[in-house]
């Protein structure tokens, strides 16, 4: 009886509730994330940069993002990138053989400093965990800092993400064959994908689209 008692006090707290799980996430609140999951997460899977989505961002979900960010919960972000991968190998999206690099959209090194980690780098560890895809942390680098988006208007967000990224030194000095599939935590406008996938392409690397845990509502 005892042990029983003190093992439930043992227990590490889930990171959205606080109530004691064994898991990365109690399994209350795993409910209620994939309540936030797409029915059709390839709906935007079209177009320039196609774009594939877990699910929506709101509620429970919006919650647990920014725990990963900003409560240094980076279980969260694993755990979000292996249904990411879940959902992907459901839907079958590109050709089984084909294995493309795995490249998070990066933070500038300051604010990786400060915040420990990058979420992205955390999610796309989880979805290549899923996925069996090869994963290249540093492919992209940010080497200027950029304003917060979610406060500017769709040009000011243009023109803060223009020349923020350079290519990666491991990708600088060895040509890819296989092609890239970016990912990140959120996905609003596509300003941010849209300026990674233009230096990617630039340096001749094909970019077969994108793969986000959220959006919002209207996309």
């Amino acid at each position: 009886m005892l042990k029983n008692i003190l093992s439930i006090f043992l227990q590490p707290n889930c990171p959205l509730c606080e109530r004691a799980t064994t898991e990365e996430i109690c399994k209350y609140c795993q409910k209620q994330l994939k309540s936030h999951q797409l029915k059709d997460p390839k709906k935007s899977w079209q177009g320039d940069l196609p774009l594939f989505v877990w699910g929506e961002y709101d509620g429970k979900l919006k919650q647990a993002i920014a725990a990963l960010k900003y409560d240094k919960s980076p279980q969260i972000g694993e755990l979000l990138g292996f249904w990411l991968a879940e959902s992907w190998g459901k839907n079958y999206l590109i050709n089984s053989k084909i294995k493309p690099l795995i490249i998070p959209i990066p933070l500038h090194k300051a604010k990786e400093k400060i915040r420990g980690f990058n979420q992205a780098e955390i999610i796309a560890r989880g979805f290549c965990q899923g996925t069996k895809y090869p994963l290249n942390p540093k492919g992209l680098i940010r080497i200027r800092q950029t304003k917060a988006m979610f406060s500017l208007t769709f040009q000011e967000k243009g023109n803060n993400i223009k020349g923020a990224f350079k290519l990666g030194k491991t990708l600088e000095k060895h040509s890819l064959s296989r092609p890239v599939l970016l990912v990140d935590d959120i996905y609003t406008t596509g300003t941010t994908f849209k300026e990674a996938a233009k230096i990617l392409r630039d340096n001749g690397i094909k970019v077969l689209g994108v793969v986000a845990v959220s959006s919002p509502r209207h996309l």
